[in-house]
């Protein structure tokens, strides 16, 4: 069901293809934002790597948002293929130039960080060394609820240290966990230009036709 207000990313890669697939691109790109505009669809350009000729592009990132952005992505998505001949080498019979797209995350989700949303518990820990901290129950379990991380500290002989420490290395483990999880969004886009798959596209465009010129009848 399409909803107000949706709005979702197309990661679009000529891949390791010849600059006509670069070229094929920057007229798919042209078509599909054609597309959008007859479905009253706003696009954005993100992110774009220019190809090595003026006017091509590598690489594409759109943002797509409106009514029914999620369906319209899906019907872009897949290998697409530009049918059109050549315009750089006249000698070549080949005319299939393709192009990968695939829906993507852009950002990944920040982990928010609140005290109020982290539950203290007082425990005792084992280990040499450690029965005078024990007795007396210095350590601290904490736990972040939204992430589920734990850590448990012991290291000091005052509860409140401990605890100071704990919240500490909770938002150090946040911090680094939201970290790893952006450089895994960007890995993830750019391992889209090696899975283009040439043939069997989902979509096959050609260019446009020309307009005929009516001539004056003779009467």
């Amino acid at each position: 069901m399409s909803r107000a207000g949706e709005q979702g990313h197309l990661f679009m890669s000529a891949g390791r293809g010849p600059q006509e697939c670069a070229w094929a691109l920057a007229q798919l790109l042209r078509r599909l934002e054609a597309d959008a505009t007859r479905q009253h669809l706003a696009t954005q350009r993100v992110q774009t790597v220019p190809g090595a000729r003026q006017g091509t592009y590598r690489s594409v990132l759109l943002r797509i948002s409106g009514d029914g952005a999620e369906n319209f992505i899906g019907s872009w998505t897949g290998t697409l293929c530009w049918q059109a001949p050549s315009p750089y080498r006249a000698s070549t019979g080949r005319k299939n130039w393709y192009v990968i797209a695939r829906p993507c995350q852009v950002d990944a989700p920040r982990t928010s960080f609140a005290e109020a949303d982290v539950d203290i518990v007082a425990c005792r820990t084992g280990g040499p060394g450690g029965q005078h901290r024990n007795k007396t129950s210095t350590a601290v379990r904490a736990t972040h609820r939204p992430s589920g991380i734990v850590v448990v500290v012991d290291t000091e002989r005052q509860f409140s240290q401990n605890r100071r420490l704990a919240l500490e290395r909770l938002r150090q483990r946040i911090e680094h966990d939201d970290r790893a999880a952006g450089h895994a969004v960007i890995t993830a886009r750019w391992h889209i230009h090696d899975g283009l798959v040439r043939g069997n596209p989902t979509r096959i465009e050609r260019p446009d036709a020309p307009t005929r010129m009516s001539l004056p009848s003779r009467e």
